[in-house]
């Protein structure tokens, strides 16, 4: 059976003490082992800021990328290695700024892939400037009058743009993130997460205190499949609201549709099939640049 202690490696995060990130990554860390799912089976892509390190702080396969491309990366390692279970993390800066674009086409795309967005509506890595989710008049360094422009509501968003799995949850509730998140990987299709994660050294405004006191919960008996049930609750609560939002398992992955085309399902991961050029052909090629 899969510990945590596999997850672990010598690298000791740099996040600020209290920051949200550390329960994000100890709940992944759960979902995992909850799933016997072995280091060398689980691949984290992420892109650039505070959120974003958490890649380098577990044992397993990964690649820190650049600045809202974690996507296209993700989604060429799962369409490369499809037996891999693939995790990509990012900021709400890296999600929904630079990187909205990507974000939308590939929940659009629907690859078999997990997106844990950690939100903190800040930007952190950069000292304090206002995010696509920071509130109406939240003071930074960059907005001392205060932002006036309305936070994105990504979870409508995302359902509007064909999301099959939508989730979100706060860090401080680990059974539901655990929950959640092996809820995310189990669905063939895009899952994507956003996760309330207070940053404790620039953002005082959207705190611990703040979730805690504005926060609710999906009911029990509240139905994931109605589309339009998720779109009035989000509306109704102004997006501070936990749970599986919205699933639909009726529509293909990216992968079972780019098959069906090519007329069947890959036998073998691309990976096992890569043609290796021998040693003539290098540097043949090598001279060509020189």
């Amino acid at each position: 059976m899969t510990t945590a202690n596999d997850y672990r490696n010598d690298i000791r995060p740099n996040w600020c003490p209290g920051c949200g990130h550390y329960g994000i990554q100890a709940a992944i860390t759960d979902a995992m082992v909850q799933q016997n799912i072995a280091p060398e089976e689980l691949a984290v892509i992420s892109g650039i800021g505070c959120s974003s390190r958490i890649g380098g702080y577990f044992y397993a396969y990964g690649a820190h990328t650049t600045h809202g491309r974690a996507l296209p990366y993700a989604q060429g390692v799962k369409l490369a290695n499809q037996d891999l279970h693939v995790v990509c993390c990012s900021g709400d800066g890296d999600a929904y700024a630079i990187g909205m674009g990507h974000t939308i086409h590939a929940i659009k795309r629907n690859v078999n892939l997990t997106y844990i967005v950690m939100d903190n509506h800040v930007y952190g890595l950069t000292k304090g400037q206002t995010s696509p989710r920071s509130d109406i008049g939240f003071v930074t360094k960059t907005s001392p009058r205060g932002c006036f422009e309305s936070p994105l509501s990504v979870c409508e968003t995302a359902i509007a743009a064909g999301a099959t799995f939508v989730a979100q949850s706060y860090m401080i509730n680990r059974k539901e993130l655990v929950d959640l998140i092996i809820k995310g990987m189990q669905h063939e299709g895009f899952s994507f997460i956003n996760v309330f994660s207070p940053c404790v050294t620039y953002n005082k405004q959207n705190s611990f205190d703040y979730f805690k006191e504005n926060l609710t919960t999906l009911p029990d008996d509240y139905d994931y499949t109605d589309r339009s049930l998720a779109f009035k609750t989000l509306s109704d609560t102004d997006g501070l609201v936990t749970g599986l939002l919205y699933q639909d398992n009726q529509k293909e992955c990216f992968e079972r549709s780019m098959a069906a085309v090519n007329g069947g399902m890959h036998k073998r991961a691309l990976v096992h099939d890569v043609v290796k050029p021998d040693a003539a052909l290098f540097d043949e090629l090598c001279a060509a640049f020189k």
